[in-house]
């Protein structure tokens, strides 16, 4: 076969395909080879060009024949072609034999290719470079912060003990208090970085399970009693006693959660409950819900909520604090437990977070229902957990109204106590539950939030009175 027993409609197509297509016999001579081969390989027609010249490196030639030291058929390849000039340049394809004996090649030039990986290497590695410069400097920063954060924080109590004047008190519980939030702030922005980095590493470790839970409950029932608010917390009853993982880091997830659920509840309550779903090879998923009755978040932005520093608006920072990193570490710390977060909320009808977690059983334990049937949850769904919030935070109701008045009259009680924390809470919870108050009202409370932060116990009594004969004269949907 020659180049002119290609048929017409088989040379238009390879002339016009930008591939390497060239066409060779058993002793190597190349019958013809398309425009992109001639362009490629730098000459100007193939008379008396050997396929050994092109691929030296693969075919071993001689008088009679030529002989492919490479795989043929659909297998790809990868090679080195030579350029007229002796230059080379790298090509990937396959070569084939057609029924008439004929060699057929076909390859494509990948050599800039190669260029192209090397580009998104280097770049990837200064990616990475640029990466990990960041999470050292944010290591450095957070403990450079932390010395001396420590510092002041061990002034200040040392201040505490030797001091009796009550104004110096109030002042260095305040400089406590905010050496407490500082390292709150540190430690999130320091695991955040470990995290974003991928160098977070969980440990794993027996612990009780309802200790943890009660070490949880503890470090919020205060808060929240201060707001006036319950909480619930339901265990499923076949979760055993012990389990192994990291203890601290799944009370993390609970802290975070009940953080939120109290900082954006005025009224009802807080229920966590956690069950079991399922066991696999000494494993044990379980399944965890924080549930509030509290201000609620709006569909169109909850998918905004586990993302970095993100809030559902920038009024939400002014009026409650936080960075936005609680949910995101939470979510990133539920991944490498194997689970996985959710949101259920409604705008002004409160709000379910729930997450699964995988945790191993120590040896020889096993998980059994027998109190199973004695267990029943609290709630089915987030709209039946709790109407009688909703109805409380709407302002100028009847329950409303006795909600505020319930924490004026624990708020006057702690500023006879001279309990300025508790106060302060009691001053929160009025400002939520008046969110939707007149103008007026709005001004009272914040006149008696000030007076509560000065810790002024006569201007805080006065303007408590006088935000109380407010609220007895607005109905719903009424001024004062």
């Amino acid at each position: 076969m020659d180049i002119f027993e290609l048929d017409k409609d088989t040379r238009v197509l390879a002339e016009a395909a930008n591939e390497i297509i060239i066409y060779f016999d058993t002793v190597g001579k190349v019958l013809y080879a398309n425009r992109s081969a001639l362009v490629s390989l730098g000459y100007e027609n193939c008379t008396d060009l050997n396929i050994g010249v092109i691929f030296p490196a693969y075919f071993s030639n001689s008088k009679d024949k030529c002989e492919l030291n490479i795989e043929r058929g659909n297998e790809e390849v990868t090679l080195m072609a030579y350029r007229k000039n002796q230059t080379c340049f790298k090509v990937r394809g396959r070569f084939a034999m057609d029924p008439h004996g004929i060699y057929i090649c076909l390859v494509n030039d990948v050599s800039g290719y190669d260029a192209i990986e090397k580009e998104l290497n280097r770049l990837k590695n200064n990616t990475t470079d640029v990466d990990r410069m960041k999470s050292e400097f944010v290591a450095n920063v957070t403990h450079e912060l932390r010395t001396p954060v420590n510092g002041i924080q061990g002034n200040t109590q040392e201040l505490l003990m030797m001091t009796k004047d009550q104004d110096m008190i109030k002042t260095l519980r305040l400089i406590e208090r905010g050496c407490t939030d500082m390292h709150s702030l540190i430690n999130n922005i320091l695991d955040f970085s470990k995290l974003e980095a991928g160098k977070f590493q969980l440990e794993r470790r027996e612990f009780s399970f309802r200790d943890m839970i009660e070490y949880v409950r503890s470090n919020h029932i205060n808060k929240i009693q201060e707001k006036g608010l319950n909480l619930f917390i339901s265990i499923s009853p076949d979760i055993p006693e012990v389990l192994v993982g990291d203890e601290l880091r799944v009370a993390q997830i609970l802290n975070n959660l009940l953080s939120n659920a109290t900082k954006f509840t005025s009224v009802g309550k807080i229920m966590l409950e956690a069950i079991t779903t399922k066991t696999v090879n000494g494993r044990i998923e379980l399944f965890f819900m924080v549930v509030d009755t509290g201000i609620g978040i709006d569909k169109k932005d909850q998918d905004h909520l586990f993302k970095s520093f993100s809030q559902v608006d920038a009024s939400i920072s002014r009026r409650y604090g936080g960075t936005g990193l609680g949910l995101c570490i939470s979510k990133q710390l539920v991944e490498l437990m194997g689970g996985a977060i959710s949101v259920e909320s409604e705008l002004g009808k409160g709000t379910m977070f729930n997450f699964s977690i995988w945790l191993d059983l120590p040896g020889g334990v096993s998980v059994t229902a027998a109190n199973a049937g004695q267990y029943l949850p609290y709630f089915k769904s987030l709209s039946e957990f709790d109407k009688e919030a909703e109805i409380a935070r709407r302002f100028g109701s009847e329950e409303n109204r006795a909600e505020i008045h319930k924490r004026l009259v624990k708020l006057n009680l702690c500023i006879d106590m001279s309990t300025w924390d508790k106060a302060e809470a009691y001053a929160d919870a009025i400002k939520q539950l008046t969110d939707g108050a007149p103008h007026e009202v709005k001004v009272q409370v914040l006149k008696l939030k000030m007076a509560v932060q000065k810790e002024n116990s006569l201007k805080a009594i006065e303007e408590a009175a006088a935000l109380d004969a407010l609220i007895d004269g607005c109905s719903e949907g009424e001024h004062p």
